[in-house]
């Protein structure tokens, strides 16, 4: 089995959105004979992207999976979503991989979202291989797009192909280790031919700059280099090998994927320059590593969940250690609970068929049924307990209320997003305990809206998305001393209860206090929680606009009580009399949320997105620039940024992202105060 491991290959394909991901997996399949023709994304028939929401789109909205075999040698391939809305769980994606073909487009080369997609794979410590791909397109520009990745990526590219000729005269590659042309059939295959005349001088300088690099990444290569010379075919092929690797090295190759142009050679490029599962780290674990080895005990992380319409709910297991089989038990170690593990499948897309062969380390296999498992779990051997660290996914950016179109059918609508968690990690469901709203919560509009298209389609229900309500809070600025009474007589046991409060503003975020001063038995200690309940009940249905009343103390220093009339009620009813009267004196304010904003985007709009958070009320507390990228760190209102996702795409032509957490709270305007006011009323 190790042989056969020796030369497997799992690797994910990574790249911004619209730079032909989908297309290059549809490439890859096609040229190893897994699909039987070229789908293409403005058709909607691609192999990978299926769900109606992403024909309709034009891009992949969730990861797709593919199983192959290249030179009899198995390979498996994770095609990763490059919309900013969609890559929240690329982290699980990458752990599950052993190498990364990064797709760059020609035309646009590497943007600032290209950097922040490769900081996740330099993350997760991957090798990885560059395919420049769109090379037919109009403005296609290799030199630029080569360039940009040293200058944006900051990495050492090596370029191992070049391209003969580009836009419609793009017709083939040159080997720039072997100096050899290769010119494009129309099936995708290649014929040798010769080196245009005007290439040789650019293909002589390209292989001294490769070898330099090939030889500085090693050192006893590179004293080989300068004591002979030269290095042979044989070191510089094992230096590269060495130094991808180690990640020193990044090779370049190019195509277009759309006119089946340069699969062969990326192919035979994972072949021979991406590790096999056998040369994976050890897997580190909380208490304890695991070996990447069939003879270690068996476990699996999983990495996706789907649901298949016939098959139902479908895990997508990477094998960690071991040999995974059917029909067999493991243990999770999460749940604490026991998984059985039915029938293994391999996938291509939507595509199942029962797995063939062995599922060592580095498999990638469909398992239905599974019981309590849910994405980001691991499962292993009951007698050799392990669980993988899974990685940190990011933090939601946005949410919506969810609201039934029609009344009664609120639970309805509630249970068809709830099944889309276990799908989509990155989408939540909560209830907000200061509204009242369910709340849905994701990676931007575009993620939220297409997660109810989905819900909506499969639970047969409609579902509206409204804006959140902002959770405002009031206080007060003033002191007031002031008496409850509650007197009541209405034949036979009357009702009465007296207290006298002092209310305090206490610092912002500090709460409510209360504070018994009473001495000498002027209220029974038995009455005393009920004011301090009284005022706590007043408090949360608030003074101006109905929203909690906080950061204030109360002082009970006073009362009076009856024998026979006062009760827990009658002190209840003076607390919250009291604590009326309090905020007629006491001056109160409404408060506003105030979250921090971590804006990243291209140095071009640092201006444009700095001067747009200060119109919306934002503080901005500083900027830093790296690669071409500019982050910006502001506090700001809430209820400002509650759309500011849309606001950033359109402001940045997409490369814009950014991050946002609740901060404090700080007194609300008074035009704000006014209008929430009114509102409430």
């Amino acid at each position: 089995m190790s042989d056969a491991l020796k030369n497997q290959r799992t690797y994910a394909l990574v790249g911004h959105g619209g730079c032909g991901k989908t297309s290059v997996a549809e490439m890859l399949l096609l040229q190893t004979g897994a699909i039987n023709r070229l789908g293409k994304i403005e058709e909607g028939n691609t192999a990978l992207d299926t769900e109606p929401e992403e024909i309709k789109r034009r891009g992949s909205i969730q990861p797709a999976f593919a199983h192959y075999s290249w030179e009899k040698n198995p390979h498996f391939l994770i095609d990763t979503p490059g919309d900013n809305n969609f890559i929240g769980d690329l982290p699980y994606l990458l752990l599950a991989s052993d190498a990364v073909l990064f797709t760059v487009d020609a035309v646009d080369g590497a943007k600032p979202l290209t950097k922040r997609l490769w900081q996740d794979v330099e993350k997760a410590q991957l090798p990885a291989m560059i395919f420049i791909n769109k090379m037919d397109r109009d403005r296609a520009n290799f030199d630029s797009a080569f360039d940009s990745l040293q200058s944006m990526l900051g990495i050492r590219p090596i370029l191992l192909y070049m391209p003969i000729g580009e836009k419609e005269k793009f017709q083939g590659l040159v080997n720039v280790i072997s100096k050899q042309a290769y010119f494009f059939q129309d099936d995708g295959s290649l014929k040798e031919g010769p080196v245009p005349g005007d290439m040789l001088d650019t293909v002589e300088i390209m292989q001294e700059t490769m070898i330099e690099n090939i030889a500085e990444s090693d050192e006893d290569l590179m004293e080989k280099y300068l004591e002979e010379g030269e290095l042979s075919l044989d070191d510089i092929r094992d230096g590269l090998r060495k130094g991808v690797l180690s990640r020193e090295l990044v090779p370049v190759t190019c195509g277009s994927a759309l006119n089946n142009q340069g699969g062969q050679v990326a192919l035979d490029l994972i072949q021979k320059l991406f590790p096999s599962p056998l040369e994976h780290a050890a897997w580190q674990g909380e208490e304890q590593e695991r070996e990447s080895s069939p003879d270690a005990p068996v476990s699996a992380f999983i990495l996706k969940t789907t649901v298949d319409p016939f098959s139902g709910q479908l895990a997508l297991l990477r094998v960690l250690s071991g040999t995974l089989t059917s029909d067999t038990t493991l243990q999770n170690p999460q749940k604490d609970d026991k998984e059985r593990i039915g029938a293994l499948l391999s996938l291509v897309g939507k595509n199942q068929s029962p797995f063939e062969g062995t599922a060592g380390p580095g498999s990638i296999v469909a398992v239905a049924k599974l019981k309590e498992a849910t994405t980001g779990d691991t499962l292993c051997d009951a007698k050799a307990p392990f669980r993988v660290t899974p990685p940190e996914l990011p933090p939601t950016l946005m949410s919506y209320a969810l609201a039934p179109e029609d009344k009664g059918d609120e639970d309805k609508a509630y249970a068809a997003v709830h099944k889309l968690l276990a799908e989509d990690v990155c989408l939540s469901l909560t209830r907000d305990q200061d509204t009242g709203d369910i709340l849905i919560s994701g990676m931007g509009q575009m993620h939220i809206e297409t997660a109810i298209e989905r819900a909506m389609r499969r639970g047969k229900t409609k579902i509206q998305l409204q804006t959140p309500k902002i959770p405002y809070r009031e206080t007060f600025k003033m002191n007031a001393d002031v008496q409850g009474r509650h007197k009541k007589q209405s034949g036979g046991r009357g009702q009465f209860g007296d207290c006298f409060i002092r209310v305090e503003p206490t610092p912002r975020g500090t709460g409510y206090e209360f504070l018994d001063e009473i001495v000498g038995g002027a209220i029974p200690r038995q009455y005393i929680p009920a004011v301090d309940k009284g005022i706590q009940e007043a408090a949360v249905r608030g003074v101006l606009a109905g929203y909690p009343v906080v950061d204030f103390k109360v002082h009970l220093y006073d009362g009076s009580y009856h024998s026979v009339d006062s009760s827990e009620m009658a002190f209840k009813i003076a607390g919250s009399v009291a604590f009326k009267k309090a905020a007629e004196e006491a001056k109160p304010v409404l408060l506003e949320p105030i979250v921090t904003v971590s804006v990243f985007v291209p140095d071009d709009f640092m201006g444009d997105v700095i001067g747009d958070l200060s119109s919306r009320r934002g503080k901005v507390l500083g900027s830093d620039s790296q690669g071409g990228l500019t982050e910006i760190k502001a506090h700001v209102p809430m209820e400002e940024v509650l759309q500011y996702a849309p606001d950033l795409r359109s402001m940045t032509g997409g490369q814009g992202t950014f991050t946002m957490s609740f901060d404090h709270y700080e007194e609300a305007p008074p035009q704000v105060t006014e209008r929430v006011v009114a509102e409430a009323q």
